[in-house]
């Protein structure tokens, strides 16, 4: 079948909705070697890389996938040359700013996870008000994972259950999957069922390893500027021609 890329407004046709998962992850990688392919400064891939994500949340809400979870910060982030790191979190209070009323209107819900009490005091203040007013959107849920790390949110996830049996308030034997996962960043959000990474790297860095247990992965060569709706119809393809037995024959 031969799709027309133009307009992909509607969920392709050869896609099947009972088949789309309920939760895409992204690893968003490949902003700096774009900017570099295109004779620009860095910073201007990770400008580039915001409107990929804007049309990307745009297209899980038109196709139907309920949420949509973005690698935008990791812990090890830090890193980074001090001006792009500073750059990265002016660029992350400018959107949630700019973008707010929009996703207001297009009823969507957005949440931070990670430690983002290590973030500014100003783009803090920013997430806080855009959860507090998205909160009751029901459209998607968007969430975006900044200064985040998986091996980090398990981490605090066993400390807070171990001060609970510290106090009495949790006996050892009561503790499964569900009690964890309550502790985690991600409470309350379904696991992904489909975790995409641009840039042809084959790794998932430290990006919700509790939560990835059974997500199919898709890698493309493309870098993430250029991820666009017909990339995600070609994710979705090869998703929907995989057998999902969760460990079933």
């Amino acid at each position: 079948m031969t799709v027309h890329y133009t307009e992909l407004e509607y969920l392709p046709a050869d896609l099947k909705r009972e088949l789309l998962p309920k939760h895409v992850a992204v690893i968003m990688d490949g902003n700096g070697r774009w900017a570099k392919r295109q004779g620009l400064p860095r910073i201007m891939g990770h400008k580039r890389g915001v409107d990929a994500l804007k049309d990307l949340l745009r297209c899980c809400k038109d196709w139907g996938i309920s949420a949509l979870t973005a690698y935008a910060f990791s812990t090890e982030n830090w890193k980074r040359p001090q001006e792009e790191v500073e750059f990265l979190m002016t660029l992350f209070q400018r959107v949630l700013r700019q973008e707010l009323r929009e996703m207001l209107e297009e009823n969507v819900q957005i949440r931070f996870v990670g430690n983002l009490q290590a973030l500014p005091r100003i783009l803090q203040e920013e997430i806080s008000r855009s959860m507090e007013e998205t909160k009751d959107n029901r459209a998607i849920r968007f969430t975006v994972a900044t200064n985040y790390g998986g091996r980090q949110e398990i981490l605090q996830a066993c400390r807070a259950i171990a001060d609970q049996v510290k106090q009495g308030l949790l006996q050892p034997d009561e503790i499964d999957e569900a009690t964890f996962e309550r502790h985690l960043y991600t409470a309350g959000i379904c696991d992904p069922d489909l975790l995409i990474r641009t840039s042809g790297e084959m790794r998932i860095s430290n990006f919700l390893l509790w939560q990835m247990a059974y997500a199919e992965i898709y890698i493309t060569e493309t870098l993430w500027p250029d991820f666009d709706r017909a990339e995600f119809h070609r994710a979705l393809s090869a998703y929907q021609q995989r057998e999902r037995r969760f460990g079933k024959v």
